[in-house]
């Protein structure tokens, strides 16, 4: 999938909310537990309750990886159901892989041929030659850890050079040389607010993905007021919120419900800038 038509599916649908498939098996409704596969049965009836409403979904691999070899065969189910039935969706391994190169390229091989998603986030830390093999395949994306929402990014993230270039601006800067805008997304956390004008000054056309609205406190209007393009280049990613709505049942509907008011206030903000009629 190229920007252009990630725009495109934006456009079409009105909406940039990434679903966050971070499902934990103790948060999940108990009456599920009865199922064969509990955790595929609970996305398996997120995905067809939200899918109209989103143009990407996020499974987190830590809450399949502490599983064992059930979470990943859950997830592998979950990535099938999607590609079979939802071919348009965007799928994000949140993984935040890097390493050396050999090694890279396992991971690589991992999510983007066993379970064909679409981009895996990596952390950027031990430079070029542990991103690039994520770069090697044709049509995939890379989406590198640029500023963080949690509160140990001031540890690192925002120390400066001698230059007062701060670090997250020398990985967005330096980064750009490895791939394009139809390769390279970066993370930037919601909380970031109006760091989004500095991200924004390094990396003007790349996309976003967005974590942090909701149960973490991120404001989507204030994200979008610095973070907006001419192409939206926004991923904004709610989990919880929408997850875990309710315990009961209704789980599915009291998840659709959520995920559309946010796909509401998307379209208006969308309308507003003009990126849809």
């Amino acid at each position: 999938m190229t920007s252009q038509e990630l725009f495109a599916n934006i456009c079409r649908k009105k909406t940039f909310l990434c679903v966050g498939l971070d499902t934990d098996l103790k948060k999940i409704p108990q009456h599920l537990l009865a199922e064969e596969d509990p955790i595929f049965a609970f996305n398996k009836a997120i995905i067809d309750a939200t899918a109209d409403l989103c143009v990407a979904y996020k499974p987190n691999l830590a809450f399949y990886e502490s599983l064992g070899v059930t979470g990943w065969q859950a997830l592998e189910k979950t990535v099938n159901y999607i590609r079979e039935n939802y071919p348009d969706q965007f799928l994000i391994a949140d993984a935040k892989r890097g390493d050396i190169g050999n090694t890279s390229e396992m991971y690589a091989r991992t999510f983007f041929q066993h379970f064909n998603f679409d981009s895996v986030t990596v952390a950027p830390y031990m430079g070029e030659d542990s991103v690039k093999p994520f770069l090697g395949y044709e049509g995939k994306w890379v989406i590198l850890l640029a500023l963080t929402s949690n509160k140990g990014s001031h540890d690192f993230q925002f120390t400066q050079d001698e230059e007062g270039e701060r670090l997250f601006e020398k990985v967005l800067r330096k980064s750009q040389e490895w791939g394009s805008t139809d390769t390279l997304m970066y993370v930037v956390g919601a909380t970031q607010g109006i760091m989004f004008a500095d991200i924004r000054k390094v990396a003007p056309e790349h996309f976003l993905l967005v974590p942090g609205v909701g149960a973490q406190g991120g404001d989507l209007n204030e994200v979008c007021k610095y973070g907006l393009n001419s192409k939206c280049g926004l991923i904004v990613n709610s989990s919880r919120q929408i997850l875990y709505a309710s315990k009961e049942t209704d789980f599915a509907a009291a998840a659709r419900r959520e995920a559309g008011k946010v796909q509401a206030d998307m379209e208006t903000i969308l309308r507003s800038n003009n990126l849809i009629g």
